[in-house]
C-alpha cells in the first residue's frame, strides 16, 4: 500500500513514522513544502536567544534519520490539490515540475498559518515585510529572515501579542541585548490564564526590562521619518482612545494561528470551530481514505467536545493515530485538555483543563486560589506556587488548574499531575489519595498539588455541607 503524508512537521512525520513502524512493507511518502522536515518550531525562541547553538540543532531527526526508517521525503514540494475520488494528489516541485501521484491512504498535516491582524502596513501592495524588519514567526524560513534582521543589531523591538510565543520571544530578544516593548490588546499578558496570574508574568517581564503595554491595540506599522530613533514607526491606541507611538528597529507580530485547510476544504472536507477540518476520533475526515491531524483539524476536548487547540503535543498524538489507522489500525485519539506551559525569564506558568468561564456552559464551576510552597520552608530556597484550581460544585470533579511559580518549582510536572487527574475523571478531593514523592528539598509530605486541592475542598465542599446542616 502507498501512504502519502502531506506536511513535514509534527503530525505528518508522526503519521509516517507510525505507519512504517507498524507496516514495514508500506510505501510511505512525505510531501514537505520546504527543506526542513521534522524541525522543532517550538524551539525557535531559544535559537534566537542563543541558548540553542545552531539552527540544525532544532531538527528532531535529520533527513538521513527519517529516510533510514524507509520513508521517502519529497522536499520543497507543494501539494496543490487532492482528488479523493481517484485517490490522487497533485504536486508542484520547486523546479516547476507538476505531477500527479496516487495513494491508498492519505494523511494531511498542513498545520496552521500565523494570524495577520488588521494593522495598516501589514497587508496590501505596500505592506512591510521581513526585509523592512517586520516579521511573523512560524517556519524555518521566518527564522532565517529574523536572524538576518538581528545581524543588523537592532536596538529596540516591538512585539505585537503577549501569548506563549510572544513571551518567549520577549525573553529571547532581551537576552540578545535588544530593548523590547510588548503590546497586548487584552487587559493582561498571557490571557490563557486568569488575570491574577497574568499579572505575575507581567511583573516578571517588567523586572527584566521589558516595557509591557496592555489593553492597547496596534493600529499601524510604517517606515519612520528621517532622524527618528528607529526606522519603523508603530502607532497604537489605548482603551480611552489615546494614541501612543514607538520608533523601533524590529517588529514581531505574534497573535496566534489559524488552521491551513485549503487543500481539504476544496476536496470536500467539512469544517468546524475556527474553520478547522472536522475529524472523528480515528482522525478520519469523512473523505474516503483521507485522514488529517495537527493544527489544521478540530480538537476533541475531553471536557468540552469539539474545539480548536493548536498544540505540538496534540499534533504528535493525532498524527500517530492517523498513521496507525492509515495502515489498517484501530487507534483512537483520546482528546486534549489544553495542557500548556511557558517560561518567561525566571518564571514558569502552566495550565490544564478549564477555567471558570470556560467551564460555565457545561458545569457549575468554582475556583479557589492558594499559594503553597514548592518544598518544605525550612529547606533553603522555598518559593510559593500561585495556584488556581477549578472544580465542579455538583460532582466535586476536578476541571482545571493554573499554576505560576519560579523556575525550579516544577510547575510543568505539577500541572501534569493535574492533567493526569482530570484525564482519569478524579475529584478534587481525590487528589489527596495520590501517592506523591517527598523529600524536604523537593516537596512536602502533602505536595503543593495536594495542598491546593485541600484549599478547594475547604472552600466549597465543606462549606456546602455546612450550608445543608440544620440550625
Amino acid at each position: 500500500m502507498h501512504l502519502i503524508a502531506i506536511g513535514g512537521s509534527d503530525a505528518g512525520i508522526s503519521a509516517a513514522l507510525r505507519a512504517r513502524e507498524l507496516d514495514p512493507d508500506a510505501e510511505v511518502t512525505v510531501v514537505v513544502a520546504d527543506a526542513y522536515p521534522n524541525f522543532s518550531i517550538c524551539g525557535i525562541p531559544y535559537l534566537i536567544s542563543g541558548e540553542v547553538g545552531h539552527w540544525r540543532d532544532l531538527a528532531h531527526r535529520s533527513v538521513a534519520d527519517l529516510e533510514a526508517t524507509g520513508m521517502r521525503l519529497r522536499l520543497d514540494t507543494r501539494a496543490t490539490a487532492i482528488d479523493p475520488t481517484d485517490h490522487q494528489v497533485h504536486l508542484h516541485g520547486s523546479d516547476g515540475r507538476q505531477e500527479t501521484v496516487g495513494y491508498d491512504a492519505l494523511v494531511v498535516g498542513t498545520g496552521a498559518l500565523p494570524v495577520v491582524p488588521p494593522i495598516a502596513g501589514l497587508a496590501g501592495p505596500e505592506a512591510l515585510g521581513a526585509a523592512d524588519g517586520v516579521h511573523l514567526l512560524h517556519s524555518m524560513g521566518d527564522t532565517f529572515a529574523l536572524a538576518t534582521t538581528l545581524e543588523r543589531q537592532p536596538a529596540r523591538a516591538l512585539i505585537v501579542g503577549a501569548g506563549y510565543v510572544g513571551l518567549e520571544m520577549a525573553e529571547g530578544l532581551t537576552v540578545r541585548g535588544v530593548r523590547v516593548t510588548q503590546v497586548e490588546r487584552l487587559p493582561e499578558v498571557l490571557p490563557t490564564v486568569d488575570a491574577e496570574l497574568g499579572a505575575l508574568v507581567r511583573a516578571e517581564l517588567s523586572d527584566h526590562g521589558v516595557e509591557v503595554v496592555t489593553a492597547t491595540t496596534v493600529r499601524s506599522v510604517d517606515r519612520a521619518p528621517a532622524g527618528a530613533a528607529g526606522h519603523l514607526r508603530v502607532e497604537a491606541s489605548g482603551p480611552d482612545g489615546q494614541r501612543t507611538t514607538w520608533d523601533v528597529d524590529l517588529v514581531l507580530v505574534s497573535v496566534g494561528v489559524r488552521p491551513e485547510t485549503g487543500l481539504l476544504v476544496v476536496a470536500g472536507a467539512a469544517t468546524g470551530p475556527a474553520g478547522a477540518v472536522v475529524v472523528d476520533e480515528t482522525m478520519r475526515t469523512g473523505l474516503p481514505d483521507v485522514f488529517a491531524a495537527g493544527d489544521c483539524v478540530v480538537t476533541h476536548h475531553q471536557l468540552l467536545g469539539p474545539t480548536y487547540l493548536p498544540l505540538g503535543t496534540t499534533a504528535h498524538k493525532q498524527g500517530r493515530v492517523a498513521g496507525e489507522n492509515a495502515v489498517g489500525g484501530v487507534a483512537r485519539y483520546a482528546g486534549s485538555l489544553g495542557t500548556q506551559v511557558v517560561k518567561a525569564f525566571d518564571l514558569v506558568a502552566g495550565r490544564t483543563g478549564l477555567r471558570d468561564h470556560e467551564a460555565a456552559g457545561a458545569f457549575r464551576p468554582a475556583t479557589t486560589a492558594s499559594a503553597p510552597d514548592d518544598h518544605k520552608a525550612y529547606y533553603p530556597g522555598a518559593h510559593p506556587i500561585a495556584t488556581r484550581l477549578t472544580g465542579d460544585l455538583d460532582t466535586g470533579r476536578l476541571l482545571g488548574a493554573q499554576l505560576v511559580g519560579r523556575l525550579g518549582t516544577e510547575i510543568a510536572k505539577r500541572v501534569d499531575v493535574y492533567a493526569a487527574a482530570i484525564h482519569h475523571h478524579m475529584s478534587v478531593a481525590g487528589i489527596d489519595d495520590l501517592d506523591l514523592s517527598y523529600t524536604p528539598p523537593l516537596g512536602s509530605p502533602w505536595d503543593a498539588v495536594q495542598i491546593a486541592a485541600q484549599a478547594w475542598v475547604r472552600d466549597h465542599q465543606q462549606r456546602t455541607r455546612e450550608d445543608l446542616t440544620p440550625a
